[in-house]
């Protein structure tokens, strides 16, 4: 793949280069955050590239907070449509790979929309919009979701990846009356085939990857375990049952020492030593989880910036984007909902994620 990066990737660059500038600036964002209510916000997304996904039948009346994050996320569809057809293989195949993320949550919140009874309308704008590049339809989604029960829902998968996953996991379900055994089978089989994805990469394209997608695998794996101790106060063996042995940074003997009751704060130090902002979490770490938490997504976002600088022809410049994009809507989605809710800034801002750096250092 390296001997052929410059003309299997030059399309793809290029695209991205020209995408790139829409991501939000500093002052874009700075004016979300100090609007004085959520029509305010509405107003400002539209002269953003969202503008054209507030156009909605009914108008501006319907865009309630979750249809207009529903809206939000339409972008990320296209972009990635976009992409995955632009991309040489085995990068194209990793794209869908990473892009099947979306659609393991689809199932979940559908999975969760009959647990609890839920009509189809209110399952459908908490779903992720996803045109192409699917395993489920959206029709197979709404079949699922007008099921009588978890096990007639699980039986419109047949014939894709996801039956034989959730088939096996349906004993801990009838026995447990939960769905975590499901949804954390989905997570664990969806990111074993992202790491077989991102090994099938060579030299250069390998290494993005790993910068890109494997330090956003890490942090959840790593988050997992810590709150699978903390929160849930699973047993060491539960732990390891439901985190990943392979991991970029995070490596399976860290997992194991979180799950063995080690030091929380000296298992981070040892994988990130230079993180910063972390000292309530280091004084008082089963208390400041979230501080942790953000400071490993900001992490992310610092590597993602990285990949493009330096030699532009590999999978990490698409990659990065994307996940950019990611971090973005998930920001986006947590000041609409604070907007919406009057929430002071002050409130809502160390939630962020992905403000970009001030004078546009993030966009060099």
């Amino acid at each position: 793949m390296a001997s052929q990066g410059i003309d299997a990737y030059a399309l793809m660059h290029a695209t991205v280069r020209a995408l790139r500038p829409d991501l939000l600036s500093s002052e874009v964002w700075a004016s979300l955050i100090q609007a004085e209510s959520y029509d305010a916000v509405l107003d400002l997304l539209d002269e953003t590239v969202y503008s054209p996904y507030l156009d909605i039948p009914g108008g501006r009346a319907r865009l309630a907070p979750r249809r207009l994050v529903y809206q939000l996320r339409w972008h990320l569809s296209d972009v990635y449509t976009k992409l995955i057809s632009l991309a040489p293989e085995p990068a194209r195949q990793l794209l869908i790979e990473l892009w099947h993320h979306y659609e393991v949550d689809n199932i979940k919140a559908v999975l969760r929309g009959v647990e609890t009874g839920a009509t189809w309308d209110q399952i459908l704008f908490l779903l992720e919009p996803m045109a192409k590049y699917t395993a489920l339809a959206r029709t197979d989604l709404e079949r699922m979701g007008r099921s009588d029960g978890i096990e007639k829902a699980i039986e419109h998968t047949k014939g894709t990846p996801y039956y034989n996953t959730l088939s096996h996991a349906l004993e801990r379900y009838r026995a447990e009356q939960n769905l975590f055994p499901l949804e954390v089978a989905l997570d664990l089989e969806y990111r074993r085939q992202l790491w077989k994805a991102i090994n099938r990469m060579k030299g250069r394209d390998h290494e993005q990857a790993l910068r890109t997608i494997g330090h956003e695998l890490d942090v959840d794996n790593l988050m997992w375990a810590i709150r699978y101790r903390v929160y849930h106060h699973l047993s060491s063996e539960e732990i390891i049952n439901y985190t990943l042995p392979m991991g970029f940074q995070v490596k399976d003997d860290d997992i194991r020492a979180i799950a063995a009751s080690s030091d929380i704060s000296q298992v981070v130090k040892k994988i990130y030593p230079t993180l910063q902002g972390l000292d309530d979490f280091y004084a008082e770490p089963e208390a400041h989880i979230g501080e942790l938490e953000h400071a490993l997504r900001r992490y992310v976002v610092k590597a993602c910036r990285a990949v493009f600088v330096g030699y532009p022809f590999h999978i990490g410049i698409p990659l990065g984007y994307l996940w950019l994009n990611e971090y973005e809507i998930n920001d986006l989605t947590v000041l609409v909902e604070a907007k919406a809710s009057g929430l002071a800034p002050e409130m809502f801002r160390p939630m962020l994620n992905t403000l970009p750096e001030p004078n546009g250092l993030a966009q060099r």
